[in-house]
C-alpha cells in the first residue's frame, strides 16, 4: 500500500482480519479493481455489488477507503470530495482521468471528473472505449455480439 493510499479519503483506519464487515469488504475490493484514469460512484458500485445504495458504499469509504484508490470512486455529478479536492485532483492529473475544467464562474476554479469519458463499468479492459459492450459477468467478460 502506498503513502498516496494511506493518507486518503476516509477518516478512519482500515481494519485488519475479521474487523472488517464482510459488505465494507466488497465494496473496497471493486475500488480496488478500478483502473488508473477511470472512476466508478457510489451507486454504480452498489448496483455492480447488487446490494446496498450509495449511501451505504459513501459510508464505507468513508471509515475504510483510506486503505484503496479513493479519489476513483466518486459523485455522480463529477464533483470532486470536499475537503479532499487538491489531493484528489493531484492523483487525476498524474492517472490522466479525464477532467472537465470549471467556469470561470465556479467557486474555486475545481475541474468535475468528466463523467462520460472517466466513468468504469467494471468489465473489460481499462482502456476499452466508453458505451462499448460487455458481458454481465463482471471484469474480463465481453458480450459476444
Amino acid at each position: 500500500m502506498s503513502q498516496d493510499q494511506t493518507d486518503g479519503g476516509g477518516s478512519g483506519t482500515a481494519p485488519t482480519g475479521p474487523e472488517l464487515p464482510e459488505y465494507a469488504e466488497r465494496v473496497l475490493d471493486v475500488a480496488d479493481l478500478i483502473p488508473p484514469g477511470r472512476v466508478m460512484t457510489y451507486g454504480d458500485i452498489a448496483e455492480w455489488l447488487g446490494e446496498g445504495g450509495p449511501r451505504q458504499v459513501g459510508r464505507v469509504m468513508a471509515l475504510y477507503g483510506s486503505a484503496v484508490p479513493w479519489w476513483r470512486v466518486v459523485r455522480s455529478d463529477g464533483t470532486l470530495l470536499p475537503a479532499h479536492e487538491l489531493r484528489a485532483l493531484d492523483h487525476y492529473r498524474a492517472e490522466g482521468t479525464p477532467l472537465r475544467e470549471a467556469s470561470h464562474r465556479a467557486e474555486g476554479h475545481i475541474p468535475r471528473i468528466d463523467m462520460r469519458r472517466a466513468r468504469w463499468d467494471g468489465g473489460g479492459q481499462a482502456d476499452t472505449a466508453p458505451g462499448e459492450e460487455r458481458g454481465p459477468g463482471g471484469p474480463g467478460e465481453k458480450a459476444h455480439i
